[in-house]
C-alpha cells in the first residue's frame, strides 16, 4: 500500500513539476485580444483562440483586458502582475493601441511618442530584466470604409511608434495593422462585415435589437486575426516558433488550416402548418413552403420548420437569413411531376446550360442553412435513365414492366419518350447554341436537375440533413463563399448516373466533416468548370476542411475533377474512410480542361474492396476508364505529345500520408500527359493490400516513402517515362521483379532503403532504357 502512495505521490509531484516547467506566453493588451465572458457571446477576442495554435509544451495566460491602454494596464497593477510571474524563457505579446488615443479620457490616454513610447519601453526593459522575451504588436484595425469604398485606417502614429521602438530596442515585430488591413480590404465592404461584430436582433442575448460594432471580432474574425499574429511568429523567426503546434498535414502548422465563417439565425419559427401545408404525401405545398419562407425571410429572417410528417413539394427557393430545418420525423417529398419543375438557365458539369429547376435551390443569398434530422428525397426515378448492365435479369424485367421506353440497342431504359429524345440532342442544352428554354420543352423529361442547388451564396449551413434520391448532382454550391457542412448523409442508388454526393464548384472556404455518402456516382468531388468556361470563369475551388467522412458505393471517394478548369488548391483531407468504392482517392483530367490543381493535402485514409485503384493520379479521363470491363485491357492508350496552352491541365504537389488500404486492383497509378508530367507527389507511410502496386507514367518528383506494397503481380513496381522518381523504405512481399523501368524518358530513379533481397530480380529495364539512370542506396540487397 506504501509502494502504491508513493508512485501516486510521484505522479502528482511530476503533473506539479511539468506545469512549472512550461513556457508561459502572456498576452497584454486590450478588449480585441482579451478573454470573454459567456454571456459576451458571440464577441471573441483573438487571444481566446491563440492558445490552440500551441503544442502541450506552452501555457497562454491572457491578461488583456477591454478598454485599457498601456497607461491605465500600469496604473491598474495589471502590470505587476504579469512582471511578478515571468520566468526565464517566457514571452510577453503586447498589443496596445485603440485607447491611448483616448484624448478625452485622462485615465487611459497616452500621447504617441511620448508616454506610450514610454510604457512601451517600460514592458521591453521589464521583460528582459527577468530573462523572458518582449514581441511588440502593432495595434489590430478597426473596420472603416470612406464614401468611395477605401478603407479608412483611424490608428495615427500609433503603429509607427510601435515598430521605431521595435528597430531601437531590437525587439520581435508583428505588424498585425499592415496584416489585419490587407484581410479586411480582401474581404471587401460586405464580406468584412463577418469579421466583426454585425448581427440583426433576435440572434444573441447580450443583443436582443441587433449589434454593429466594427471594433471587436466574431468568433470567425478572431480565429482569423489569431491566426495572422501566429503568421507573424513564424516571419520574425523568434524562438516562440518552435512551439507552434504541427497539424496533422505534411509541413502545415495549425494556424494555417482555412478559416471559414458559420452562419447562425434568428430564433422566430415560421411552421409551414401555418401558411396552409397539409401533411398526406397528396398535397402539393410547394405555395404554402415558399410563401412561409417569403414571410421569413421578410421578417428579418429565423427558421422556417416543416414538422414531422410527409409533405409533398415542387421546388423549394431559398431566401437570405432563412434556415429550411427539416425537423426529425419529417419527410419533404419533391415532387415526381416534371411538370413541377420549370426549365430554367443554370448550369450542367461545368457549363451554363438549361435544365429544369432544382428541387431545392438559392442563388446570390447570404447566411442560409438547411439543417434538422430529416429526410428529404428528390424523387429521382422518374428523370434516370438506367442501363441494363447495372441491373440484375429481375430487376432489368421489372423496369421495363414499369412503364418508360428503351433505346434501339435495347440496353438503356429511358422513364419517358422526352428522356430518350433528350440523350440523343447533339450539342446538349448549352446556353450557347442560340436557344431558349421554350425549344426544350420536348425533352423536358431529359433536363434532369441536380437537387441542391446554391449558386453565389455566401454564408451556408449544411446541418444533420439527410437527402436521398437525387436527379442527378446531390450537393452543388456554385461560385459560393464560407461552407458549413456537418453531419449530411446522401444516399443515392448504385446505378444512378451522375448522382454525385456533393460538388463544390468554384468555391472558397468551409468545412465537410462527419459526412456519408453512399452513391451511384463520385463521392466527395471538387470541381470549378469546364474547358473554355470554366477557364473563363477563373474561380478555383480551394480553403476548405474535410475530415471524418465516410464513403460506401460511388465512382471515388474523395475526388477532383474532371471539370477542373479554374483550378483547385489548398484542400485538406483527412480521418475519412472509403468503402467499397470503385476508386479510393481520384484526381481526374484531360486534354481541353487546362486549370491547375495543387497543395492537396490528405492525411489518415482508410479504404477496403476498391474495386479500381486506391490513389489514381489520371489525366486521361474520358479516354480510359480506370476500371477495366469486359475483359478490356488497362494498358495506356498510345497518345503522341501536343503543344502546351491554356488548355493542358496541370497537377502538381500533392502530399498524402498515412493511408491504408486492403483490397484493389492498383495500389497507386500515375497518368501524366506527354507534354504535362504529373509533379511533385508525395506518399508517406502506407499499406496497401493490392493486385498491382504503383503503375508510374509521365511522372516528375514523386517520392514514395516507408510504403508498403502486398501485391499479387510478379512485378512490385512500374515506372515509365518519369523522371526523378524516389522509392524510400519499400516493403513488399516475394516479387519477381521489384521494379521495372521502361520508356526512354526515364531518368533519375532511386531506391533507397529497401531490401532486394526478396526479389528474384531488383530491376527490369525496358528497351531504350540505360541503367545508368537507376540507383539504388540500399544499405542491405
Amino acid at each position: 500500500m506504501k509502494k502504491i502512495l508513493g508512485i501516486i505521490f510521484c505522479v502528482i509531484l511530476m503533473a506539479f513539476k511539468s506545469a512549472d516547467d512550461k513556457v508561459t506566453v502572456f498576452l497584454i493588451g486590450d478588449s480585441t485580444c482579451a478573454n470573454k465572458a459567456p454571456a459576451d457571446s458571440p464577441e471573441t477576442g483573438w487571444g481566446m483562440v491563440f492558445p490552440n495554435y500551441f503544442n502541450e509544451a506552452v501555457q497562454v495566460q491572457n491578461h488583456a483586458v477591454n478598454g485599457r491602454s498601456t497607461k491605465s494596464f500600469i496604473t491598474e497593477k495589471r502590470w505587476d502582475a504579469v512582471s511578478q510571474q515571468l520566468k526565464k524563457g517566457d514571452w510577453v505579446l503586447i498589443q496596445f493601441g485603440h485607447n491611448d488615443q483616448k484624448i478625452n479620457d485622462s485615465t487611459r490616454y497616452a500621447a504617441p511618442q511620448t508616454t506610450y513610447r514610454n510604457n512601451l519601453i517600460k514592458f521591453i526593459n521589464e521583460t528582459r530584466a527577468k530573462g523572458a522575451n518582449p514581441v511588440l504588436i502593432t495595434p489590430v484595425m478597426r473596420r472603416k470604409f470612406d464614401s468611395n469604398g477605401q478603407f479608412v485606417d483611424q490608428h495615427g502614429e500609433y503603429p509607427a511608434v510601435v515598430k521605431a521602438v521595435a528597430k531601437e530596442f531590437g525587439v520581435a515585430l508583428i505588424d498585425l495593422h499592415a496584416k489585419s488591413k490587407a484581410v479586411i480590404e480582401q474581404h471587401g465592404i460586405e464580406g468584412s462585415k463577418k469579421l466583426f461584430m454585425h448581427y440583426i436582433g433576435g440572434v444573441f442575448g447580450k443583443f436582443p435589437k441587433g449589434v454593429t460594432d466594427d471594433t471587436h471580432f466574431s468568433k470567425y474574425g478572431a480565429s482569423v486575426m489569431a491566426s495572422l499574429v501566429a503568421e507573424g511568429v513564424v516571419e520574425a523567426n523568434v524562438g516562440l516558433k518552435s512551439f507552434l503546434k504541427k497539424s496533422e498535414f505534411h509541413e502545415k502548422y495549425e494556424f494555417e488550416l482555412p478559416k471559414y465563417y458559420t452562419p447562425v439565425f434568428k430564433k422566430d419559427t415560421f411552421n409551414i402548418i401555418r401558411y396552409g401545408a397539409k401533411s398526406n404525401g397528396i398535397t402539393l405545398n410547394t405555395e404554402a413552403i415558399n410563401h412561409a419562407i417569403t414571410i421569413c425571410a421578410e421578417s428579418g429572417g429565423g427558421t422556417v420548420l416543416i414538422p414531422s410528417g410527409l409533405w409533398l413539394t415542387g421546388p423549394v427557393v431559398l431566401k437570405s437569413n432563412v434556415n429550411l430545418h427539416v425537423a426529425k420525423g419529417a419527410i419533404l417529398q419533391f415532387s415526381r411531376n416534371i411538370d413541377d419543375y420549370p426549365i430554367i438557365a443554370t448550369t450542367w458539369e461545368g457549363e451554363e446550360a438549361y435544365r429544369c429547376q432544382a428541387p431545392i435551390s438559392g442563388v446570390d443569398l447570404i447566411d442560409i442553412g438547411l439543417t434538422g434530422e430529416g429526410v428529404i428525397d428528390g424523387g429521382g426515378d422518374v428523370w434516370r435513365a438506367i442501363q441494363k448492365r447495372k441491373q440484375t435479369e429481375p430487376q432489368w424485367k421489372k423496369l421495363i414492366k414499369s412503364g418508360g421506353v428503351l433505346d434501339e440497342e435495347q440496353n438503356t431504359w429511358y422513364p419517358n419518350e422526352q428522356s430518350r429524345k433528350g440523350a440523343k440532342v447533339v450539342g446538349g442544352t448549352k446556353l450557347t447554341n442560340g436557344k431558349t428554354a421554350k425549344d426544350y420543352e420536348d425533352i423536358k423529361g431529359f433536363l434532369r436537375p441536380n437537387m441542391l442547388s446554391l449558386t453565389r451564396c455566401k454564408f451556408i449551413l449544411l446541418e444533420n440533413i439527410h437527402l436521398q434520391n437525387s436527379p442527378a448532382w446531390t450537393i452543388h454550391p456554385l461560385l459560393c463563399d464560407h461552407i458549413t457542412m456537418r453531419n449530411v448523409d446522401v444516399k443515392n442508388y448504385w446505378y444512378a448516373q451522375n448522382s454525385d454526393g456533393v460538388d463544390l464548384e468554384s468555391c472558397r472556404n468551409g468545412i465537410m466533416e462527419n459526412c456519408t455518402f453512399d452513391t451511384g456516382d463520385d463521392g466527395i468531388t471538387i470541381k470549378s468548370g469546364r474547358d473554355e468556361q470554366g477557364r473563363k470563369r477563373g474561380v478555383p475551388t480551394e480553403n476548405f476542411i474535410i475530415k471524418d467522412c465516410k464513403v460506401y458505393h460511388a465512382h471515388g471517394g474523395f475526388v477532383i475533377g474532371s471539370e477542373m478548369s479554374g483550378g483547385v488548391r489548398n484542400m485538406y483531407v483527412s480521418n475519412c474512410s472509403f468503402l467499397g468504392t470503385d476508386v479510393g482517392l481520384r484526381f481526374k483530367t484531360a486534354r481541353g480542361r487546362g486549370g491547375i490543381v495543387e497543395n492537396i493535402y490528405v492525411n489518415n485514409i482508410q479504404m477496403t474492396e476498391i474495386v479500381g485503384d486506391a490513389v489514381l493520379f489520371d489525366m486521361y479521363y474520358a479516354k480510359k476508364d480506370p476500371i477495366a470491363l469486359n475483359g478490356e485491357s488497362d494498358e495506356l492508350p498510345e497518345m503522341d505529345a501536343q503543344p502546351l496552352s491554356e488548355a493542358t491541365p496541370q497537377f502538381r504537389d500533392f502530399y498524402v500520408t498515412n493511408i491504408n488500404c486492403l483490397g484493389a486492383e492498383t495500389g497507386i497509378k500515375v497518368r501524366g500527359l506527354p507534354e504535362m508530367s504529373v509533379k511533385n507527389v508525395l506518399i508517406e507511410n502506407a499499406v496497401l493490400q493490392v493486385n498491382t502496386g504503383l503503375l508510374c507514367i509521365e511522372a516528375e518528383n514523386i517520392s514514395l516513402k516507408n510504403v508498403t506494397l502486398i501485391t499479387k503481380d510478379k512485378t512490385t513496381m512500374q515506372v515509365q517515362n518519369s523522371k526523378n522518381i524516389s522509392l524510400d523504405d519499400i516493403r513488399y512481399e516475394n516479387a519477381e521483379v521489384l521494379l521495372k523501368i521502361s520508356g526512354e524518358r526515364s531518368q533519375g530513379i532511386k531506391l533507397s532503403n529497401t531490401n532486394t533481397s526478396k526479389a528474384k530480380k531488383e530491376v527490369e529495364f525496358g528497351k531504350k532504357v540505360s541503367k545508368n539512370i537507376y540507383s539504388n542506396y540500399s544499405n542491405q540487397k
